[in-house]
């Protein structure tokens, strides 16, 4: 018994180290397996120190599985810096592993040391996190030995663009044009006359004789319309006569025109003998039949009496005297006045025309834009003008003050009183003034000789009191906070009073805005003032506070 149990040891010994051994390889081969799959993630800066506005290549690198997924940072979380580009990613396989390459430019405007953050790679939904990097930023030194110093160059005075103006003068022209143009053709330009135009410029005589054609041409007869067949006849005839032979016979009856008639051939004014005037009679009295007693001669005889005042018409204009020279001059005359009165009727209406053209286009101009608009516009509101124009977009001063303003504002020279220079080491103040409608936007920069939080108080007592200087009355006075876009706090002194007008006695009723900021050191101020009741120029003064902005360092 005892040797068989000394020979079995040794064989268990070598199954326990032959079973450690494959565990062992196992361990191995899966810490391998294990490291090959895991991701890594690596970053690096190619400098650790730049100069203002110089730019730093941040590259992040990830070696993973080709079929994993990976999320970079967006380009938003490297604050301080700011991000100028996130470049392309760079993407290199083998085999089954592949390398992920992403460079972002970053940069930063002021100078200090600033903390490039930690940034989290997402990589199958799992976060890797990057070193974080100390950046330093350092100032651009300033030769002041090499390089002569200059004081600031006074504004420059720039045209205005004219852009605008042109526009509207393009676009009145293109109108006027357009109204005149009509109005010579519908009422100046020498139209084409109709044939009853042309027809009514005959002589009375050649009239009567084309009239008479078109009856003769007519189809009443055929039509049995005698009684307006003999009404038109006799309506020709007596035209005539009233026209050339200057006798009433439109409003005469039958007896009274004969008797008229034949008194004009007694005082030998008309050679017409007794068998003319005696057809003449006897055809009027046909027509009076026909048209008042309804009756119907024969269609012969209808056509008879139209030959007849045919011959009746050459023989009263034969019998006609030559007219005289004073007669002819008169005619002339006559015919010139009736031109002048065409000539005048025509300029009269195309007056009325313009006039009306004017009116309608300011009633539509009026229902659109309303009444006041179109008046200040035609007037040429000053505040209107202001709003409506190129706005300029400028920084003021120092400590700077940013805003945007319907003119630029200039330079102000600012005397200091020896008690102001005590305190204040530089005021830089700017300014824009439109007297006419008390609208005024200035800004003041001051830097203090000492470290001192500035007195707001005393700075709204002296604005106070240079208003009662000018003969400003009743000023009212409130106070709130204000707070621009970036978020910099002020306080707004804002209210109203009784203003005095350059050059007038009058005062008039207007508002002011003072706001307020500052620091250890400094103060800034924008000052607002404009007419009351002025809807331009409030909207103005609204635009003006919703793009200020100050920096409160110095």
């Amino acid at each position: 018994m005892q040797k068989r149990e000394l020979k079995s040891i040794p064989r268990i010994k070598s199954l326990s180290l032959q079973r450690t051994f494959f565990l062992l390889c196992l361990l191995v081969i899966g810490l391998k397996s294990w490291a090959q799959t895991e991701p890594k993630v690596s970053s690096q800066v190619d400098t650790t120190s730049i100069k203002i506005g110089e730019q730093i290549n941040f590259t992040v690198t990830v070696e993973t599985d080709t079929l994993a997924q990976v999320i970079f940072p967006d380009g938003h979380t490297f604050s301080p810096l700011e991000t100028v580009e996130a470049f392309e990613t760079d993407t290199t396989r083998k085999q089954d592993r592949m390398t992920l390459q992403k460079i972002y430019a970053l940069t930063q405007f002021d100078s200090g040391n600033y903390k490039l953050p930690s940034q989290r790679i997402e990589i199958n939904g799992k976060g890797y996190f990057t070193d974080s990097t100390q950046i330093s930023v350092a100032n651009v030194p300033v030769d002041t030995l090499a390089q002569k110093m200059y004081d600031i160059k006074p504004l420059m005075q720039v045209d205005k663009s004219n852009v605008d103006l042109f526009k509207w003068l393009l676009i009145i022209l293109i109108v006027v044009a357009v109204v005149a143009g009509l109005v010579y053709w519908f009422f100046l330009r020498k139209k084409p006359l109709t044939e009853e135009e042309k027809e009514a410029l005959l002589p009375p005589y050649d009239r009567a004789l084309l009239e008479l054609k078109k009856l003769e041409n007519s189809k009443y007869i055929i039509q049995d319309e005698y009684k307006e067949y003999y009404s038109e006849l006799t309506n020709i005839v007596r035209s005539y006569l009233e026209e050339d032979v200057h006798v009433t016979a439109l409003e005469s009856t039958t007896d009274e025109l004969i008797v008229k008639l034949e008194m004009l051939r007694d005082a030998g004014e008309l050679k017409l003998d007794n068998d003319t005037l005696s057809q003449f009679r006897r055809i009027l009295q046909t027509a009076d039949l026909v048209k008042f007693a309804k009756s119907k001669p024969e269609s012969s005889v209808a056509e008879n009496d139209r030959k007849a005042i045919e011959q009746i018409v050459i023989k009263t204009h034969d019998a006609l005297p030559e007219p005289t020279e004073e007669e002819l001059l008169e005619q002339e005359e006559y015919k010139e006045e009736l031109a002048r009165k065409k000539q005048k009727k025509k300029l009269v209406i195309a007056g009325v025309s313009v006039i009306a053209a004017i009116f309608i286009a300011a009633a539509v101009a009026i229902g659109y834009y309303g009444f006041v608009p179109v008046k200040d516009t035609l007037l040429g509101n000053p505040t209107k003008k202001l709003l409506e124009g190129e706005w300029v977009a400028s920084t003021y001063g120092y400590p700077p003050i940013s805003l945007e303003t319907p003119e630029i504002l200039r330079r102000q020279e600012a005397e200091l009183t020896p008690d102001m220079k005590a305190n204040i080491s530089d005021l830089q103040i700017f300014m824009y003034r439109n007297a006419k409608s008390l609208f005024t936007v200035g800004t003041s920069s001051t830097v203090l000789t000492q470290e001192v939080e500035p007195d707001f108080e005393k700075s709204v007592e002296m604005f106070i009191k240079n208003l009662e200087d000018k003969g400003a009355k009743n000023i009212i006075t409130k106070q709130e906070e204000f707070t621009t876009i970036s978020g910099v706090k002020g306080i707004k002194v804002y209210g109203s009073g009784k203003f005095a007008v350059p050059e007038s006695d009058e005062l008039v009723q207007g508002k002011y805005s003072v706001i307020l900021f500052g620091g250890k050191g400094f103060q800034q101020q924008v000052i607002l003032t404009w007419r009351d009741n002025d809807t331009y120029a409030e909207e103005i003064v609204e635009r003006i506070l919703k793009t200020l902005e100050v920096k409160t360092e110095v």
